[in-house]
């Protein structure tokens, strides 16, 4: 009996060890992959010309094809973000701040809006020191738009891993915050059984999580902006579908990719 008892507690202990080796071998494979990511993708890639689509889709997939050649229509080039589960968030930092390069009175306020946000989400709860770090950062590179820079500088700042970093997570957290607020209204889109805060502390926050429609909607609305989504996918017509979220005069266009 004490024999069968030792041999069962063994053998739950390899099954856990294998569980333990199975396990660290998933996350050594996960960190590889991220690595070589890294390293052939910057975080946010010069401009390039739209016909380097063509070549990452097949000839004969003509959906693809039919609708790179839609979007040539109304797009010159394109930018590249690194695919780490941040990129809307980065890609939307860099084109807002692209565009208010050459609108000194949309790039005030911008500012006065980013500058109000830090206090309006100290109201709702977050912790002023935890966040007072990427909100400067935020603003910094909203001053350092504000002495007209070259194009340059401000790639240069967002493909700089800690202060593009830095963005990312307090446009998380913007994003969080206007969900909460109007709690109301986005529990509705929220699947799962999970309370809005739930979510975001779930999906929003942590980096690395990737983004859709309710992030999108969300961050718009916390800063005041329309930003526009280019889909390509496999749906047929020939035509990217684009999505303007919300509808607003200001418009901030993501890749299409």
């Amino acid at each position: 009996m004490a024999e069968e008892q030792q041999e069962t507690k063994q053998g739950e202990m390899e099954g856990g060890v294998n569980c333990l080796a199975y396990d660290e071998a998933i996350m050594a494979q996960q960190d590889r992959i991220q690595q070589e990511i890294a390293t052939s993708n910057p975080l946010v890639s010069d401009r390039q010309d739209l016909s380097v689509l063509k070549k990452e889709y097949a000839q004969e997939d003509t959906v693809y094809q039919l609708k790179i050649k839609d979007l040539h229509k109304k797009y010159s080039y394109i930018r590249k973000t690194r695919p780490d589960g941040n990129c809307f968030y980065r890609a939307f930092g860099f084109s807002h701040l692209e565009s208010l390069l050459d609108d000194g009175k949309e790039l005030q306020r911008f500012k006065a809006v980013a500058a109000k946000s830090k206090l309006d989400l100290v109201n709702q709860g977050f912790t002023e020191f935890t966040i007072e770090d990427f909100h400067n950062t935020f603003i910094d590179l909203i001053e350092l738009c504000e002495k007209q820079p070259s194009l340059g500088e401000v790639l240069g700042s967002f493909n700089d891993q800690s202060v593009s970093d830095y963005v990312v997570v307090y446009l998380r957290l913007l994003t969080s915050g206007y969900l909460q607020r109007e709690h109301a209204f986005f529990q509705h889109f929220i699947e799962g059984g999970r309370s809005v805060k739930e979510f975001c502390q779930q999906e929003v926050e942590p980096m690395s999580k990737e983004s859709d429609h309710i992030h999108i909607i969300a961050l718009a609305q916390a800063l005041n902006v329309s930003i526009l989504v280019e889909y390509m996918d496999r749906g047929e017509g020939g035509h990217c579908q684009p999505s303007r979220l919300p509808r607003r005069q200001r418009t901030s266009h993501i890749p299409p990719l």
